[in-house]
């Protein structure tokens, strides 16, 4: 046989090892996960992230999201994934309390903060809550936390407590009492920064007294 033809039929197979081992490097230097969109855009043809799904090696986490199986699962996944899908999701209230490990309670759901015209993301899962804020009370208080890696927008301690205030009757007064007494008896309180993005958010004069009644217990 010509050994040309013989190079000829081996050809689309080591071709497809090669684009297999790109796209498996590319997943690795992205800490393991992807959108269909940024792989298409490392040069990752969409067959080859089919092929990868159908041959056990990339789990889909949702729809247009896939992780590299070897590569370890990663802390706070849903966060995770809410930040890889929705660039302009700020994590807020119940998620960012739990987060900062000022609350009891355990989310159902994935609190995210966009801005007022922005249109909320369709997302299979997790299961989310949107809240529109403000420009102003939206930019306020932001940080980036890299999670596993992974850079997930999310307010600060103080600005998360300011906004379940002002968002109480929403997510409950309780939650909120706890919250802000589980604040006040760790370390490293600052209630000043508090007061400002209570003031940003408009709610000092309900923040005042029940502080009051926090700092005199």
């Amino acid at each position: 046989m010509d050994k040309n033809v013989v190079k000829r039929k081996h050809l689309p197979t080591l071709l497809s090892m090669n684009a297999k081992q790109k796209a498996i490097n590319l997943f690795k230097k992205n800490q393991g996960l992807l959108r269909t969109a940024e792989a298409i855009r490392l040069g990752i043809h969409p067959r080859t992230i089919y092929q990868l799904r159908d041959e056990g090696l990339l789990e889909q986490l949702a729809k247009g999201i896939y992780r590299l199986i070897e590569v370890p699962d990663f802390s706070e996944p849903d966060l995770v994934l809410v930040s890889k899908k929705i660039p302009h999701a700020v994590i807020c209230l119940i998620s960012a309390l739990a987060y900062h490990e000022i609350t009891t309670q355990i989310p159902h759901f994935v609190y995210v903060a966009i801005p007022t015209k922005a249109r909320p993301s369709r997302l299979e899962y997790p299961p989310l809550r949107y809240f529109r804020y403000s420009e102003k009370v939206y930019s306020s208080g932001v940080e980036t936390k890299l999670i596993s890696g992974f850079p997930v927008k999310i307010y600060n301690i103080e600005k998360t407590l300011a906004d379940c205030v002002k968002f109480r009757n929403k997510i409950g007064m309780d939650v909120v009492i706890e919250a802000l007494k589980m604040y006040w008896q760790r370390k490293g309180t600052q209630i000043d920064k508090l007061y400002e993005y209570a003031k940003i958010n408009r709610i000092e004069k309900i923040l005042q007294p029940i502080m009051e009644t926090i700092v005199s217990q």
